[in-house]
């Protein structure tokens, strides 16, 4: 019997995992079956040419390429946002906050991780109402304050990703700098940082796969289904999810909902690339982290 249940186990964790595999792998397969035909440079560019569209500065208006440079500066401006501020947090309350004020904070930012994106999207559509009337005519719903709402929903991720990043360094590495003579923020900088950077970077992921993915911020904060693109943060913009959003409730034919297969594998390789350049910006400033002189 002590021999079965080991056995049992691995079994369900093989199969667990051989399931959540088979899922995303269908998933894929699914999307890249119904949109791999349709995927063309007319479904970017339009009637526009490639060349003149990327190179010429001719817009875009009936193709996908302002909705891919509108998701792209979207996820790049709420990451830009959210990082400093979410690492900012994280080495104050795994490094330097104790006691009740380490444990307010840390449910606070639990419950902040749990709130539908719909309320964070209400709370940036609010924020551009008042900047319309509070502040200027010319300011309302925008990339930047889009940029902004998406910061908030994906704080709370790199923030609890750098606390534990760092609360989990060992403490035989913790204590090396330390008893040289280094004081707490030679130490953080030096040794606790390098050392954490891969599980910092795990939350910097999540946050990038969170804000290419939301759909119910962006439809509060700025998007809209054509714009061209964005001359300036405080532009309306196109976005991939939004897109597939319109057209799968909206589509009347089914060339339309083709297009919104072949939308989706877009967004899979938008988002495919910008892990694979956060994950070689993470190897490089590890690289340099642990080894500069």
């Amino acid at each position: 019997m002590k021999r079965i249940w080991p056995w049992a186990v691995r079994c369900g964790c093989y199969a667990a995992g051989l399931w959540i595999v088979s899922g995303a792998a269908g998933v894929v397969g699914f999307v890249a079956w119904r949109g791999l035909p349709h995927l063309n440079a007319q479904l970017l560019f339009g009637d526009v040419s490639a060349r003149d569209a990327l190179f010429g500065g001719v817009p875009v208006f009936d193709g996908l390429w302002p909705a891919v440079l509108g998701t792209v500066a979207l996820v790049t401006g709420a990451v830009a946002l959210a990082a400093p501020l979410g690492l900012a947090t994280g080495i104050y309350l795994a490094e330097f906050s104790r006691g009740r004020l380490k444990e307010v904070l840390t449910v606070f930012f639990d419950v902040l991780a749990g709130i539908p994106s719909v309320v964070v999207g209400l709370f940036g559509f609010s924020v551009s109402l008042l900047l319309h009337k509070l502040v200027s005519p010319r300011l309302g719903p925008c990339l930047l304050v889009a940029a902004f709402s998406l910061m908030i929903l994906v704080l709370p991720y790199v923030i609890r990703a750098t606390q534990s990043a760092l609360e989990e360094v060992p403490q035989e590495v913790r204590l090396t700098a330390l008893s040289l003579g280094a004081d707490r923020v030679q130490n953080l900088v030096w040794v606790l940082l390098p050392h954490s950077l891969q599980g910092i970077a795990s939350g910097l992921l999540l946050a990038v796969g969170r804000c290419a993915e939301d759909t119910a911020v962006i439809l509060l904060t700025g998007v809209v289904v054509t714009a061209g693109v964005p001359r300036s943060v405080l532009d309306p913009f196109e976005a991939l999810p939004f897109y597939i959003y319109y057209i799968s409730t909206q589509y009347g034919s089914t060339e339309e909902l083709e297009r919104g297969f072949a939308a989706a594998l877009i967004l899979l390789g938008v988002s495919v690339s910008l892990f694979a350049l956060a994950y070689a910006v993470r190897r490089a400033v590890g690289s340099w982290a642990l080894y500069r002189a």
